[in-house]
């Protein structure tokens, strides 16, 4: 064996050259990787002993994707794109031997290859979609010779990863090889190829599956139409789009430019930066300074829930969902039957989807054992409480579970707003009470708020975060304040929206603009969809606001057929020339006089407050990281990943922007806009939220 670079060593077995690259933690194509893999090809071609050339990773994975830390930097070491030529032209045939995953520029570089063998537990695709990207090495023009136009655009928009033996039907894989033995597998396979003396098969050849979608321009239309919503606003969809047409219809030269050139146009675009700082952000929002990797976690092989409502039955889901046992608790038959039944209804919908077998559904029920006991939590190792939003009735719970959940239990207040510390000192034991936010519908939103209290112990908080992986949320850490940090910043949105509408703006046009901004609906919409009457009461109704007029008059939302809109039977949403006068009305009583409001200034007034009140929630320690925030804000309340979240949002409008819009704002609106002293600091300073650490 002989050492071609720090990450890459050759051998050769009676003619068979195998170059085995070794760069850990995923063999990323880095500068030494790609340097590597071209030398390596370069010295195995010119030796007159090798026959066939095998490329295989050593560690846990073939090559999982480029070095995206590199992008955007001035470039090192081979071109990705020569180092694929290197492949696709040697001499000998070149065979990829693919464990773990090969995902994109690693992906890229199987395909050109003149063979790919796997394992069955390997993976492929091209996931640069998910960070504003396409494939920049010629993916989208190699992968669609191999399984045609149409399963092409739906990989490459989607970002999907796709098993070894669903690779091997399409024809991505060649062969499957025993799980294990990889490497002796795939010189197998090129001495077989070169007793059978086939050709190289280069990918950049194959033309039949093209040609089934040439002069078909109907298929990219039909493709198009029927992903619009689920696009609505990306770039990198598109772009791979017109890609893969671009394979349909170019020679593959030109493919290969017209591919490079989106890449770059997309690499140097906001969007693609705001996916990558996404993703980065994703990985960081589990590192808690004081709380490090090492520390102690506590055992949890058992969960109670206590109430099983919307709420506590979609938190009770995501327990079963990961095989752990959940009891769950409510105060009468009826809405315990009800919740149980809502449980088993959710399961076999997504059985009849596809997406669960009859016997998973099964499964999850017979973990679950509903009571109207409380005492039966007495053995749970964590018990989540999802009862009615108020402080004495959660106090009051709190100080009941403390004499019957078991020493060393975890519990665990759900509440969106509320002072976790003040329900924490109703019990003995401060240090072991967290909140954990789940968001509605518990079951599929991404999100979860672990809130620290300014007791609760680093095991708890460590184990919380540890479970928040294993149920398949992504958890970041906040502090205790009102609405934490989801809510809190909603609250300055809301606010404005709703004086908007009073000043001279319409829901309509409040909801068209930030559905414009890339947010699934606006707020007005989304006040209607959750009902205006959560919380609201009749009789403490002062018909002071929008919300107390509509909800007097029985305009509660979708479910009674109008709210801020008229909806028909289909709950289709027109705007309403009811609302229209009652709003017109409310701001003659309040003594407001209505003016022209511009598109802009919505936008700025729904989301610069967001901003200010995130570097607020920063100068209070109320969250680690800008990037929390964010997290935050793309998981739980659908703000568009292509902008990266609110605070990286900021940055790119510029600091220096927010601030003097606020201060304007403040001098002709008043405090409501008086900016964070952090957002005054880091502008005099020049710096971004991206740049705190």
């Amino acid at each position: 064996m002989s050492s071609i670079n720090s990450v890459t060593d050759l051998s050769i077995e009676d003619g068979i050259a195998v170059v085995t690259l070794d760069s850990p933690p995923v063999n990323a194509l880095s500068g030494p990787v790609r340097d590597g893999i071209a030398a390596a090809m370069a010295q195995a071609g010119s030796d007159p002993q090798v026959q066939a050339i095998v490329l295989i990773c050593a560690g846990r994975t073939f090559i999982a994707g480029a070095d995206i830390t590199g992008f955007g930097k001035p470039p090192q070491g081979a071109s990705l794109p020569d180092t694929l030529r290197a492949i696709e032209f040697a001499k000998q045939p070149v065979i990829a031997a693919i464990h773990g995953t090969a995902l994109g520029g690693g992906f890229e570089v199987a395909l050109a290859c003149h063979y790919r063998v796997a394992v069955p537990s390997a993976k492929c695709g091209l996931p640069e979609v998910k960070l504003g990207l396409l494939p920049g090495a010629g993916g989208t023009q190699r992968l669609p010779r191999i399984v045609g136009a149409q399963r092409a655009l739906e990989m490459v928009t989607s970002g999907e990863h796709v098993g070894a033996k669903a690779c091997a039907e399409m024809g991505l894989v060649d062969e499957l090889v025993t799980e294990g033995e990889l490497r002796q597998g795939a010189i197998d396979f090129a001495r077989r190829i070169l007793a059978e003396k086939r050709p190289l098969k280069k990918v950049r050849d194959l033309d039949d599956k093209l040609a089934a979608a040439r002069g078909k321009p109907e298929v990219f239309a039909e493709f198009r139409r029927a992903n619009a919503r689920k696009f609505r606003g990306f770039d990198a969809p598109e772009a791979n789009i017109r890609c893969i047409e671009a394979a349909v219809n170019l020679p593959f030269e030109e493919g290969l430019q017209f591919e490079r050139s989106r890449f770059q146009e997309l690499v140097g675009g906001v969007q693609s930066a705001a996916q990558r700082y996404v993703f980065f952000a994703e990985r960081a929002v589990w590192k808690i300074p004081d709380v490090p990797d090492d520390t102690s976690t506590l055992p949890v092989a058992s969960v109670g829930i206590v109430g099983a409502g919307t709420m506590g039955g979609g938190i009770a889901m995501n327990f079963l969902n990961a095989g752990l046992p959940v009891t769950i608790v409510e105060t009468a038959q009826a809405a315990l039957d009800r919740g149980i039944a809502t449980i088993r209804r959710n399961y076999e919908n997504t059985a009849r989807r596809g997406g669960l077998s009859a016997a998973d559904v099964e499964q999850r029920m017979a973990l679950l054992t509903p009571t109207l006991e409380l005492e039966a939590l007495a053995s749970s190792d964590l018990v989540v409480e999802a009862v009615f939003e108020d402080m004495g009735v959660k106090k009051e719970l709190f100080a009941r579970l403390d004499q019957i959940a078991k020493p060393g239990a975890i519990l665990a207040t759900n509440t969106s707003r509320l002072d976790v510390n003040e329900i924490a000192a109703a019990t003995q034991r401060p240090e072991s009470v967290i909140g954990l936010h789940f968001f509605s519908p518990a079951n599929v939103m991404r999100l979860l708020e672990v809130v620290r209290g300014a007791r609760t112990s680093k095991p708890v908080i460590a184990t919380s975060m540890q479970l928040a992986k294993k149920i398949r949320k992504i958890a970041a850490l906040v502090g205790v304040c009102n609405g934490f940090v989801g809510n809190r910043m909603l609250g300055q949105r809301q606010r404005e929206a709703q004086q908007l509408i009073l000043e001279g703006a319409m829901p309509w046009d409040v909801d068209r603009v930030l559905f414009d901004f890339g947010f699934p609906m606006g707020p007005f919409a989304m006040s209607d969809l959750a009902g205006l009457d959560l919380g609201w009461n009749r009789e403490t109704s002062t018909g002071q606001t929008m919300r107390e007029i509509l909800c007097e008059m029985d305009r509660r939302g979708q479910k009674t057929g109008a709210g801020f809109y008229d909806y028909d039977d289909k709950r289709n949403a027109t705007p309403s020339r009811v609302v229209e006068q009652l709003i017109l009305d409310l701001a003659a009583k309040k003594g407001i006089t209505r003016r022209a409001v511009s598109d802009e200034e919505i936008l700025q007034r729904c989301i610069y407050p967001m901003i200010n009140e995130g570097a607020k929630i920063l100068e209070e320690g109320m969250a680690i990281r800008a990037s929390d925030i964010d997290i935050v804000w793309i998981n739980g309340y659908g703000w568009p990943a292509y902008r990266g979240g609110p605070m990286f949002y900021g940055d790119t409008v510029g600091l220096d922007k927010v601030l003097q819009t606020m201060r304007d704002f403040e001098t002709r609106l008043g405090a409501n806009f008086k900016p964070a002293r952090l957002l005054e600091t880091m502008v005099a300073e020049g710096k971004r939220f991206q740049d705190r650490k």
